[in-house]
């Protein structure tokens, strides 16, 4: 199965043509997205950022002709028949996010596709986090990076931006994720090696560096994006992080950002990783990076029981000798 996608030239264009346009647009959680949108119902796109960032309908006649381009040669618009003060207009079927230097190209909203690609501020979240561990503990100049459900292709990326000579591979089991990142990675002048399957038995050799952002929901639609298998979604995180021990050289390091089901102040994600850490002689640290994220989850019977979901960042390095 091919990675690049069918449109895969034209989104390169598009990225390129947003950026000299000095494109920026932070994405917020689809609950602050749908009722940004319910403020403004009736109306229609006035600015890119509301083209592909909040999603608004828009003529394409208004865009800058390096915009309309690409979107036209790659059928990224959806038109609007239906209601009639949306005759003539259209939607992007796609939005842009910026992040640091760089931007990326991920599914429109609302994410309710199983393949979709999600970005959103869980994502800033991670690159923060790498940017901290990865400024404080620079990897060598020409390491091997590996991230692992790449999604978007942020956590590859963004750990790119420390090391002068990387050599990077992305891993996703979504092709249209996995696609999304050779998309924003070429956009951003990085050569990218395609991993397409499951985590890290879908890839070859050893890393100096693994980076992960897993799915961590309890996720009934099960959404490759979304879904973090069993334990309310901690599942996912614990088999990537127990398989990228195995797959680090000496001295490498894993950086994973997840999020913990917290229950009657307990944390289970941690205490069940913590015997083969200690056994393998690994040094760690685990911290809470934020204490309350996706709180509407609670809302639904599986997370009856849960006190809070917490953001969680794992560093653990493999010893040398």
């Amino acid at each position: 199965m091919t990675t690049r996608l069918p449109h895969h030239a034209a989104l390169v264009e598009l990225l390129t043509a947003l950026r000299g346009l000095d494109y920026r647009f932070v994405t917020p959680t689809p609950l602050t997205h749908q009722r940004w949108l319910a403020n403004h119902a009736s109306q229609r796109a006035g600015s890119l950022r509301e083209v592909f960032g909040w999603n608004l309908p828009f003529d394409p006649a208004t865009l800058p002709p390096e915009v309309r381009a690409p979107l036209q040669a790659g059928a990224l618009v959806h038109p609007l028949d239906q209601p009639q003060q949306h005759r003539g207009l259209a939607r992007a079927a796609l939005r842009v996010s910026s992040l640091g230097p760089d931007l990326y190209v991920h599914s429109p909203f609302p994410t309710d596709q199983a393949d979709a690609v999600f970005f959103g501020p869980d994502t800033y979240r991670f690159a923060r986090f790498l940017d901290h561990q990865l400024a404080a503990a620079p990897p060598a100049p020409e390491s091997r990076l590996l991230d692992v459900g790449c999604g978007s292709g942020v956590g590859g990326m963004v750990a790119a931006h420390h090391v002068p000579r990387p050599a990077v591979v992305m891993n996703d089991i979504n092709p249209v994720a996995l696609g999304h990142a050779l998309v924003n990675a070429e956009a951003a002048g990085l050569a990218v090696k395609p991993a397409l399957g499951d985590a890290v038995s879908a890839c070859d050799g050893d890393f100096d560096l693994i980076v992960c952002n897993p799915p961590y929901m309890a996720d009934e639609a099960a959404r490759a994006y979304r879904d973090g298998g069993a334990g309310l979604g901690r599942a996912l995180a614990q088999r990537i992080a127990l398989q990228s021990l195995e797959r680090l050289r000496p001295g490498g390091r894993l950086l994973l950002y997840t999020g913990v089901a917290i229950l009657d102040g307990y944390d289970p994600f941690i205490d069940e990783l913590r015997p083969p850490l200690d056994a393998g002689g690994f040094a760690w640290a685990y911290e809470e990076l934020d204490p309350d994220v996706f709180g509407e989850e609670l809302e639904r019977p599986a997370y009856a029981g849960v006190d809070r979901i917490a953001a969680v960042g794992l560093s653990v390095t493999r010893p040398r000798a």
